[in-house]
């Protein structure tokens, strides 16, 4: 039988709260301060605490407070008569399971008091699924995955990083080819240089050439100044050019010219400046068949693709997914200084299960909502937001061949909504 104890100075609410719980078999106790209410913690170790907020020693957030510090898995339901959203939040960041406004919804106490208790049921039950945190990691710079096809990307950036080769990278989006970029440059010859990263899809061709090679003074009209562009930034390290393909013909040319030479000029300038740097590029798009289709140069295309890697989408290595998982738990925690550690088997099938089309960055951001949600240390089934919205309906989304940006918003606030029953503070919380 499950212990509750009630701390709450009014009088009337300790006994309809200890009538309602003992007919639901619940062990029930009641203290009328926070001071009393802490040494009855202390002495019965219950399983649940429901404590006011206004009282006449100490507040309920000082109450939650010297109960997680006493022992963290004591669930503790907030509940008060001003509700108000400094309070609510304070209360959630130290560990409330929840808050609730007087006079409360006695439907709502019930369905929060059997989740809170079963919530520390897994948590007694589940191992933590991250190692002791007192290990380090390099949290952001890892790629992580025990499949073949991740043991083959990894033999593949010991031998680029031990060398200057261009590097071409491809796969989908969300699948991690930056961050290999990154790893084989820190894991090399070219760990002690700089690593500089440019979007080509970010800025016009104009904006991009003078951002990759720099301009003199003088050369149009904002160019008030001499600026040095990224191949020169880079010097003896690596330059990352990410979507590649989205480059203009023109700007190709120049490029394929570098890479021929070893040499380039400042926009507007005669100086001739030697490139050292070593280039990495990426797309999520089939460079062959852009190349078949004329929009891209093929001599470009031979002279980025002397050393290839192709970085598969997350379903082609599902064996990955809970390292995945695990890993991206620790590097959430730390961000958010949360401890969610445990995670309950239906749970990790349900992920290991999903179709996962934005790849690893979709799992990502979907385990950091689901963590923003939890209100203890376990991986909780009704916080993971997996998008439901399907390929196959994605037509109604299209305008002209486009994704239709308002459809979208509306669909992901609708289905926002739906998974956090219509909070509108949790809800506003995760958009």
């Amino acid at each position: 039988m499950a212990k509750i104890i009630i701390i709450d100075d009014d009088e009337s609410t300790r006994e309809t709260l200890t009538t309602y719980l003992s007919e639901l078999n619940f062990d029930t106790y009641s203290a009328d301060c926070g001071k009393k209410g802490i040494d009855l913690v202390k002495k019965i170790n219950p399983d649940l605490v429901i404590s006011d907020v206004n009282m006449p020693d100490i507040n309920g957030l000082e109450v939650l407070r010297q109960i997680k510090e006493f022992d963290d898995l004591i669930q503790v339901i907030i509940i008060t008569a001003f509700d108000d959203m400094n309070t609510t939040i304070i209360a959630m960041q130290k560990g409330a399971y929840d808050y609730l406004e007087k006079p409360v919804d006695i439907n709502r106490l019930k369905i929060s008091i059997n989740r809170s208790l079963e919530n520390r049921k897994m948590s007694q039950r589940l191992e933590s699924v991250t190692p002791n945190s007192s290990i380090e990691y390099e949290l952001n710079n890892t790629i992580v995955g025990r499949s073949s096809v991740m043991r083959e990307i990894y033999k593949k950036i010991g031998q680029a990083s031990a060398t200057r080769i261009t590097v071409l990278i491809q796969g989908d989006s969300g699948t991690g080819k930056e961050l290999i970029a990154k790893i084989i440059h820190s894991s090399g010859i070219t760990k002690d240089f700089p690593f500089i990263a440019i979007n080509c899809t970010a800025m016009p061709e104009t904006l991009l050439e003078s951002e990759l090679f720099g301009h003199v003074k003088g050369a149009f009209t904002d160019a008030v100044k001499d600026k040095r562009g990224k191949f020169e930034l880079a010097g003896e390290g690596t330059i990352f050019l990410d979507e590649i393909s989205e480059m203009s013909i023109n700007l190709q040319a120049k490029l394929l010219r570098v890479l021929q030479e070893h040499e380039f000029e400042r926009v507007g300038g005669e100086a001739v400046i030697p490139m050292k740097a070593r280039v990495i590029s990426a797309t999520n798009c089939d460079l062959h068949k852009l190349v078949e289709k004329g929009k891209f140069r093929e001599d470009l295309f031979y002279r980025l693709s002397v050393f290839s890697i192709y970085s598969p989408p997350l379903r082609d290595r599902r064996d990955d997914i809970e390292l995945l998982v695990k890993h991206f738990i620790e590097k959430i925690n730390v961000t958010l200084h949360k401890s969610v550690r445990k995670i309950p088997d239906d749970v990790m099938k349900m992920l290991k299960m999903h179709d996962w089309k934005g790849n690893v960055r979709e799992l990502e951001n979907t385990l950091m909502q689901a963590i923003v949600l939890s209100k203890g240390d376990v991986l909780e089934k009704e916080n993971l937001l997996l998008n439901d919205i399907k390929r196959d309906n994605e037509q109604d989304c299209l305008v002209g061949g486009n994704f239709k940006l308002e459809i979208i918003e509306k669909k992901h606030i609708e289905l926002i909504l739906k998974k956090t029953d219509f909070d509108i503070k949790i809800a506003s919380e995760i958009l």
